[in-house]
């Protein structure tokens, strides 16, 4: 068939696209191949491709399709989370548009709505990833909300209940009140703000005071009297919570403080008593030295009343508006009651200065409303008795996690764990499976006929109208975490065929930000359910930032649209470009420029192919190639070595950038340099036949990286005609053949050469066009009249020999550690050739300082294959041959 001009990213993806998904290439069903296993890290189902997307479900192609072509049965199973409150704030936004509010629905009602939503929506971001290449067996698409996993969901939640690792009580937790939630600690995103610092006078109360009178009396007589007051200024951020107060704290050894131990103040505006008291929690040198003790409204507080006994008082509304407790201000939301409460303090002569302060404070990671701390009847689950064994598989090697440097952190989280607040005040999820029963008991029962049965145990008497299920529902991440087991049936049918075969999945590949609340959890999840580690490796991806150095978000605008770039520079330059900056662990800093050299690395294969099919071949010529084709073989052969070292290790970018050095410089820059024939003349049939097996092996090899490009070029009638499934997607990856080192080094050399010989040209403004003759003193014992062809051809050399001395007047050059001439009519300056002469000498000098210091490192020689090591004691031995050399021809300048 005829080739385009160019490639063609668009028609080319849709075509194969296409054709493996009608041929099932992306369909696994267990069989007797060794199983590579990836679960997709379910994205919520309100979600839209980002370039965090793309980045990590570019990774996971990369190892699937890699896996499927090393002869395994690769399983790739796509999903996504129902995301309790996005995708609740996005039906509730859908309702309002209608003119419906979610408070005049029943919860079936709104649940039909939401379900409406997601059918609507739902797929939108796995139909993206298509258009990525991403090659998951869809047949396989899971949701955490389809009724098996709904199902896992809640037979979890009553099996730990059993255990005792479930239970109910009142805590402080991050409430969310614009989605009317607790959120989990992992969903709340600090962030520095500009804030106000309010300095607030507490009058201290006064000991003459009568028994019997009011507080608010006696506030006010005390700040009509002619004395000054007996103040104590507090700074806070938060005025708004100072109805709230239920002490003023302050440190036992604070000597400025001594008067007050045992008093009691007053409270602007509402004028009642709270008590001073004492302990250490308090910084004497932070602010005024005096703490406003708020239980109801921050953890820290609340942890410092349960220690003092003091009552907690909630003036906050779920919605964040004050309510009857507040005494002022009641309905106006917090912000607002701020700036009020401001007004009214100044007027009172209670507010003593205000000052420009900036903190860090929680947001939602949902709706990025600003966080309350709230005292709320929460469902817990426990989690020390699960962290350890989670722990050990880390710790002890089974679970690997890449890079390593994330281990530490991990061990911190779980050395230092707290309870899970997994329930959430939603009707989109699973509603947890509690019965509360009219003696204000409860029953933990999968359904409700299964919840009257144990309610009658309690009472016979009790009836269906006595239970009231709770109508909170399970945090997602409690449906997320039994992800590797409850897509493959391990809940429902614990030993069916799928789950023995793919579980322990191979490798999961996410982000560090979840991995506590989600890598964490499944492995804690595995150990408890299956007895073993839900994967083997965790490859823990960057976060992509601009040039700058930004996140990449919508608000700073920063954040391109992925399909954008598909449509400009083709799925693979979109993949190639992510990759070539993507090292494990840390993060991208991208720009759009990397996709375009990927686009550019695509036309470089395609014009490469262009050339080499656009050949004759003569069969009666013989093959003049025999060194370049030996070279290529083992350069190829090298190469593959390092890529397979660098999949081993995880470094992704690394192997990447290995195949993309061998088929642009190595391939195209080199190799077929060296065979090409000259223009409009045939090519030997020997050369030819090489050739187009070498091509054949880089396509395989650049595969996982680029699969629609290699899969078109694949099915070109230069490689012979192919069965119908006879695809790159499934063809077998080359195996590392015999290297030959030392024809490798020679060549190296050679190219030193013919790249010293260009640069002489550009230097001394020689034509391309005009033959040179070049003449070499042996010192290494290279054989160059083996290489005499190469030379002469990429060099245009009219003649090339060996000499014994060395050439006077000629322009010299060295390469390894051997010396060459260019005879060339032109007087030599030895000012200028002693600079060049210093100048080499201080490269090599700092290079081998380079070199002894890689060769002196304990850790790099322990850790380095022999290989390597014989290679760096190479460098060093030519390095100091060329040393000696250069510093006889600064004394032969000297004399």
């Amino acid at each position: 068939m005829s080739i385009a001009k160019t490639y063609l990213p668009k028609e080319t993806e849709e075509k194969w696209y296409s054709y493996w998904l009608k041929h099932d290439f992306f369909k696994s069903v267990p069989d007797e191949r060794e199983p590579y296993t990836i679960v997709i890290p379910p994205p919520n189902v309100t979600g839209v491709l980002h370039m965090g997307h793309m980045l990590n479900n570019t990774i996971q192609d990369v190892l699937v399709r890699r896996a499927r072509m090393k002869g395994k049965n690769a399983c790739w199973v796509p999903g996504t989370d129902h995301a309790s409150i996005a995708t609740e704030a996005k039906v509730v936004a859908m309702l309002k548009e209608r003119g419906i509010s979610k408070a005049d629905l029943t919860r079936p009602e709104f649940l039909a709505y939401a379900w409406e939503w997601k059918e609507k929506y739902g797929g939108i971001i796995l139909e993206q990833l298509k258009k990525l290449g991403a090659s998951c067996d869809w047949d396989r698409t899971k949701f955490t909300m389809d009724e098996d996993l709904s199902e896992a969901v809640i037979d979890t939640f009553i099996h730990l209940h059993k255990k005792g690792l479930i239970y109910r009580g009142i805590r402080m937790v991050n409430w969310d009140p614009q989605s009317k939630t607790a959120v989990s600690d992992e969903e709340v995103i600090r962030k520095e703000v500009n804030q106000k610092l309010y300095y607030i006078r507490y009058a201290v109360k006064s000991e003459s005071r009568e028994d019997g009178k009011t507080e608010s009396t006696d506030a006010a007589t005390d700040l009509q009297t002619s004395e000054l007051p007996d103040y104590l200024t507090i700074a806070t951020t938060r005025p708004e919570t100072i109805m709230a107060d239920a002490a003023i704290c302050i440190n036992p050894n604070d000597e400025r403080y001594v008067h007050l131990h045992g008093k009691s103040v007053y409270i602007p505006l509402i004028h009642r008593t709270i008590p001073v008291i004492l302990d250490e929690y308090v910084t004497m040198d932070f602010g005024t030295g005096c703490l406003k003790v708020t239980p109801a409204h921050d953890l820290n507080d609340y942890e410092l009343g349960q220690k003092h006994k003091l009552p907690v008082i909630d003036i906050l509304n779920d919605d964040g508006t004050l309510n009857d407790k507040a005494q002022i201000l009641i309905g106006v939301d917090r912000f607002a009651a701020r700036k009020k409460i401001a007004v009214l303090l100044e007027e009172a002569g209670a507010l003593e200065k205000v000052e420009d302060y900036k903190s860090q404070i929680g947001f939602s990671e949902r709706t990025d409303a600003v966080i309350e701390p709230k005292l709320s009847m929460q469902w817990f689950c426990k989690m020390g008795e699960m962290a350890k064994p989670a722990l050990d598989y880390v710790l002890n090697g089974e679970i690997k996690l890449i890079p390593d440097k994330f281990i530490n952190t991990y061990r911190h989280w779980m050395e230092n764990v707290r309870d899970w607040n997994i329930s959430r005040q939603l009707w989109w999820g699973q509603q947890i499976p509690a019965w509360y029963l009219p003696n204000g008991e409860f029953v933990i029962a999968k359904n409700a006929e299964e919840a009257l049965v144990e309610a009658k145990l309690k009472n016979p008497a009790f009836t269906a109208q006595d239970l009231t299920q709770d109508p909170d529902v399970v945090d997602t991440w409690f449906s997320s975490w039994l992800w590797p087991i409850s897509v493959f049936g391990g809940f429902k049918d614990p030993d069916n065929a799928d789950i023995n075969y793919y579980y322990p999945t191979n490798d999961l590949v996410t982000a560090p930000e979840i991995l506590f609340f989600w890598v964490a959890r499944m492995i804690m999840a595995g150990h408890e359910f299956r007895g073993e580690v839900p994967f083997k490796n965790v490859y823990l991806t960057g976060i992509v930032r601009d040039k700058l150095g930004r996140k990449m978000s919508k608000q700073l605008g920063n954040s391109p649209d992925p399909l954008d770039l598909i449509a400009q520079y083709g799925a693979d330059g979109v993949r190639v470009g992510m990759l070539l900056c993507s090292p494990a662990g840390n993060d991208l800093m991208f720009d759009e420029s990397y996709c375009k050299q990927g686009s550019g690395f695509a036309n470089k294969i395609w014009n490469a192919f262009k050339l080499v099919k656009g050949w004759e071949v003569d069969d009666t010529l013989a093959n003049p190639n025999s060194i370049a084709i030996d070279w290529f073989a083992s350069r190829f052969d090298q190469a593959l070595g390092q890529i397979e070292d660098n999949f081993a290790q995880y470094r992704l970018s690394e192997a990447l950038m290995d195949t993309y050095k061998l088929v642009w410089d190595d391939f195209c820059a080199w190799y077929l340099e060296m065979i090409k024939p000259v223009y409009q003349h045939p090519i030997d049939r020997a050369t030819y036949t090489a050739t187009i097996q070498f091509f054949e092996n880089i396509l395989k090899v650049l595969h996982p990286f680029m699969p629609f490009l290699t899969e078109e070029l694949w099915h070109d009638e230069l490689f012979g005609e192919r069965a119908e499934k006879e695809c790159c997607i499934v063809a077998q990856l080359p195996v590392i053949g015999e290297i030959n080192a030392r024809l490798l080094s020679e060549v190296e050399t050679v190219k030193e050469v013919i790249g010293a010989v260009r640069n002489t040209r550009q230097t001394k403004h020689i034509a391309d066009k005009e033959p040179l003759e070049l003449l070499v003193k042996t010192n290494s014992g290279i054989n160059y009249l083996q290489y005499q062809a190469i030379i002469a051809r990429l060099g245009n050399i009219s003649r090339f020999s060996e000499v014994t001395d060395k050439v006077e007047g000629a322009i010299s050059f060295l390469a390894s550690t051997d010396e060459f001439y260019i005879p060339f009519k032109e007087e030599i300056n030895p000012v200028a050739e002693r600079a060049r002469l210093e100048k080499e000498k201080e490269y090599l000098l700092g290079f081998l300082k380079s070199v002894n210091a890689k060769l002196s490192n304990e850790r790099f020689m322990s850790n380095a294959k022999p290989e390597i090591i014989e290679i760096e004691q190479r460098k060093k031995a030519d390095a100091e041959a060329k040393l000696q050399i250069i510093q006889k021809a600064l004394d032969d300048l000297a004399d």
